[in-house]
């Protein structure tokens, strides 16, 4: 065991990418259990680590995602999101929150979101007054809504690797991905006055909101027909998704036409891009994780845990805790093939739903986005912003308090997360 963990962290610390870390790993988890013919299992665990169904469900949203925002839906929810909120004080920060809960249902990746805020709202934020780190750390702190919200691709991954229901889990992403907005925005409000923030002119138009509503509605129709398809029992994730990417790329050729084919092959090259690290990052960590099952490490975990506590208000803390903190230096979809195995046994065993438990682990990764040295998000905002991480990083604070705040109280009052979930009758 002693050997994987060195291996483990050995090549973390010398940078080497964290699917070569996870299949390292397993292969010297599998050498040291001393019969060679083990080492065989590597490649077949391998390919069965990625032979699930719903796995599809994936680059299909990845790549609506894509094709949603080059086809100019972006900008048409940006200005609906202002034809509501943009009249009060910091209402173009209002607006990016806003336009990260519509957009959210189109991406189900915090890192798209950033990059399409980031390119568009932060420059318009600065050149009506506010200060760079303030306008990075408000998308920093709405990207997090697009994992959050579904689609997401997190919840995708869980659920198959631990037989959650996908549909649930998307059901209960809604309510904290809305609590997220707004607490958001209350902290935007409550900054209003002192950071002299802008303030809009007039009240919110009824005809503007309609105009705008009316311009941005076949973008609206997307989250729609994803989330409306799924939760009604219509189509499974995998075909919403593949609907999803139907309706883009019409909605890009016919509708707007703003899409070329040029554009398409650049965002399908870019979705095998992005899937292709992640599968490679699910498919290294089940060697890993099979060698992990074979020694019971996962049930060694949670009863070293609740050996401490087996209160289930203790077990949840140390869970958040665990998870806040590895989040911090670890991949969040690695953290979560890597945990999920081990967290799950723990969470049934003091009694916690499934869905809760997902939704919990979920958000607590998300936070990890927005978390310095390894938040993607700052990066992201970094490279298309120029500004610095340690500024956006200061200015982010009190949002990520407040979003601490909400992942508190979603995993200590499972009734607000599984509302929604049992409304559909995917949980009793």
């Amino acid at each position: 065991m002693w050997m994987v963990a060195i291996a483990f962290f050995g090549l973390m610390l010398l940078g080497m990418p964290i699917g070569v870390v996870l299949g390292v790993s397993g292969a010297i988890g599998l050498l040291q259990l001393g019969d060679p013919s083990f080492l065989a299992m590597a490649p077949k665990r391998y390919f069965e680590g990625l032979d699930m169904f719903t796995f599809m469900a994936m680059p299909f949203f990845i790549l609506a995602g894509e094709l949603m925002n080059a086809s100019g839906i972006t900008q048409r929810l940006i200005a609906f999101a202002m034809s509501l909120v943009g009249y009060l004080r910091g209402g173009l920060a209002h607006a990016n929150m806003v336009a990260s809960v519509l957009f959210a249902g189109m991406t189900g990746a915090a890192v798209s979101d950033a990059a399409a805020m980031g390119n568009t709202l932060v420059p318009a934020m600065v050149k009506q007054g506010y200060s760079k780190p303030f306008a990075c750390a408000v998308t920093a702190a709405g990207s997090i809504i697009g994992p959050t919200i579904p689609p997401s691709n997190l919840m995708v991954i869980y659920g198959s690797l631990m037989g959650v229901s996908i549909a649930g889990l998307f059901a209960a992403g809604i309510v904290p991905g809305l609590l997220i907005c707004a607490i958001c925005m209350a902290v935007i409000g409550a900054l209003g006055k002192k950071l002299g923030l802008p303030k809009g002119e007039g009240r919110p138009s009824l005809g503007n909101i309609l105009a705008s509503f009316k311009d941005s509605l076949i973008g609206l129709t997307m989250p729609a027909i994803i989330l409306g398809g799924i939760l009604a029992g219509i189509v499974t994730p995998t075909e919403a998704a593949s609907i999803a990417v139907a309706y883009a790329l019409f909605v890009g050729f016919a509708v707007y036409r703003t899409l070329t084919l040029n554009q398409v092959v650049v965002m399908l090259i870019r979705t095998a891009r992005i899937t292709g690290a992640v599968f490679l990052i699910i498919a290294a960590a089940s060697i890993l994780s099979w060698w992990l099952t074979f020694h019971q490490i996962p049930q060694m975990i949670a009863q070293a845990m609740l050996s401490i506590t087996d209160s289930k208000a203790g077990v949840i803390g140390m869970i958040l805790a665990l998870l806040l903190i590895v989040g911090m230096f670890l991949d969040i979809t690695a953290a979560l093939i890597i945990l999920a195995p081990v967290l799950g046994p723990l969470t049934l065993a003091v009694g916690i739903e499934p869905v809760h438990a997902g939704i919990m682990i979920i958000l607590a990764l998300n936070l990890s986005l927005m978390t310095p040295p390894v938040g993607a998000c700052l990066f992201v905002l970094c490279s298309v912003t120029g500004e610095k991480l340690e500024r956006i990083a200061r200015a982010l604070t009190p949002f990520l308090i407040a979003e601490v705040a909400i992942l508190i109280l979603i995993a200590y009052w499972s009734d607000l997360t599984l509302f929604v979930p049992r409304l559909f009758g995917y949980i009793n």
